[in-house]
């Protein structure tokens, strides 16, 4: 017969912590929301090779994570997972461009001739995105360096579009270099002294090798927390489904992604066992978290397949709408709290620690904090980070109100059917997930910076400065909905614009 369990599950919305004693180094500025992203022997002494400075990933969605909004997280020290339900030489495009954004040495991408004319330099301008050109005597990226070409070197509107580079542009004779083996450090106290805003870099024969900008040093310096990999380039994650991984993985690798994730709404799948033992053949090095999964069974079967992390919850999303089409799914906390306990009962085993994820169901900024507490290492957002100017969907005025587009992967308009594989015929056989809007929260920065203040705030309450400690000493109580709604105003008039005086 069927199996039954004991205990209704449970979402964070019917769960509270209980304060701890606050010592008086227990404050918000001490606390570290440093998270490992991926599997490690623990027991060994080992570190995550690949860890996060905030507990928060973007959701493999097309509303969601594009390569914009992956350098805005980065910034702030979490990872996007770039959307799989493109082709793969748009997805592998996009994490490119990621990595591309901020590397300290970054290799030339607009790069012009001497002979060329100012209008094909805005052209190119336009395609990149990026105002300076390299001025090469062959015009590619490491050519021998002439000149350099700015939008603050000529005023289209009082040039004549065929005029020549050589004309306008800053010739090497009257240019700051730097010569091949100079440090970052050291090219940045040149760039000051200099008060330039960009450095070529040149081997010894004047070819360009690559360039350092001002504006990168004085980004790392307003985002202590951003996440860099050892060429000091932003890290990027991407998702894959179990159909086209052997031919996505390698592009991806190529254009330079850290980290994969199985993009599936059920992970416990003969599929994803598959995907996993077949990726870590060919590419041994790659990391692939896997999932969904919401219960010890569905984490362990991952876990033993070589997931290096896994992805906790099914139906929980607020454009999701699984539970209602299929009847399956579980409540996000009680999924969470259950997988947390096989993470650490596994890693008692085999001394492996396997990082979790809990996707979906967060409403409210303390739900973050819940989540960690319960065991989760970090989260995974959708709709909070869709709300962002950052995110890829439109803006729009609906009933005199600023909104953003979001749908979900299940969705008719996403039509991404290998999200919800089961193997057999390709295609969508009934949608699974709403388009729908969500009210704009301005920009990403800002609303991520006020959701990890109260993380912290909340941490010291419980007596916690790291989340391990968090999980270790948090004390979570059941309440009840009377409970629920004596936590917010009630019994007074609330004023509001219309009835201050």
């Amino acid at each position: 017969m069927a199996f039954y369990f004991s205990e209704p599950s449970h979402t964070f919305g019917e769960y509270l912590l209980v304060p701890g004693y606050s010592g008086e180094n227990c404050i918000p500025d001490n606390v570290s929301l440093k998270t490992p992203l991926v599997r490690f022997n623990k027991k060994a002494g080992e570190t995550s090779p690949l860890s996060m400075n905030i507990p928060m990933v973007s959701a493999v969605m097309q509303a969601v994570s594009d390569d914009k909004l992956a350098i805005a997280l980065a910034k702030e020290g979490g990872i996007s997972f770039i959307y799989g339900s493109q082709t793969i030489e748009d997805q592998a495009a996009m994490v490119a461009r990621v990595k591309a954004y901020k590397a300290g040495y970054v290799t030339s991408d607009s790069n012009v001739r001497p002979d060329q004319t100012l209008e094909e330099v805005i052209a190119l301008s336009e395609k990149t995105g990026h105002s300076t050109c390299a001025v090469t005597e062959d015009g590619t990226a490491h050519g021998k360096l002439v000149g350099i070409i700015t939008s603050k070197d000529f005023r289209i509107t009082h040039c004549k579009p065929n005029s020549k580079v050589s004309e306008y542009m800053t010739p090497l004779s009257g240019m700051t270099v730097g010569h091949e083996g100079i440090t970052l450090s050291e090219a940045n106290e040149l760039i000051w002294e200099k008060k330039v805003n960009q450095l070529p870099v040149v081997d010894k024969d004047g070819n360009l090798v690559s360039l350092i900008f001002r504006k990168d040093y004085s980004t790392h310096e307003s985002n202590p927390n951003e996440l860099l990999d050892e060429k000091h380039r932003y890290i990027v994650g991407a998702g894959i489904n179990t159909r086209d991984y052997m031919d996505r993985v390698p592009a991806l690798v190529e254009a330079g992604a850290d980290v994969f994730v199985l993009d599936s709404s059920e992970g416990y799948s003969y599929w994803q066992a598959k995907a996993l033992k077949d990726i870590h053949e060919k590419f041994p090095n790659a990391k692939v978290g896997a999932g969904n999964v919401v219960d010890a069974e569905g984490f362990r079967f991952l876990a033993d397949a070589g997931a290096d992390f896994v992805k906790i919850g099914i139906g929980g999303g607020s454009i999701c709408i699984t539970r209602e089409q299929k009847g399956i799914g579980r409540g996000q906390a009680t999924a969470t709290i259950e997988v947390a306990k096989a993470r650490d009962d596994y890693y008692k085993e085999t001394g492996i620690y396997v990082p979790i994820c809990s996707d979906g169901g967060i409403v409210h900024d303390y739900h973050v904090t819940l989540a960690l507490a319960m065991g989760a290492d970090f989260v995974m957002l959708g709709r909070y980070f869709a709300r962002f100017e950052e995110s890829p969907s439109n803006k729009l005025v609906v009933n005199g109100q600023y909104v953003k587009e979001y749908w979900g992967e299940g969705s008719n308009r996403a039509r991404n059917w290998q999200r919800y594989d089961l193997g057999g015929k390709k295609g969508m056989a009934f949608e699974e997930g709403v388009d729908s809007y969500v009210p704009y929260a301005g920009h990403l920065h800002d609303g991520v910076g006020l959701t990890l203040k109260k993380v912290a705030h909340t941490m010291c309450n419980c007596g916690a400065l790291s989340i391990p400690e968090l999980q270790e000493k948090a004390k979570i109580t059941l309440v009840s909905a009377t409970t629920i709604s004596e936590g917010s105003a009630h019994d007074v008039i609330v004023k509001t614009a219309s009835v201050q005086g």
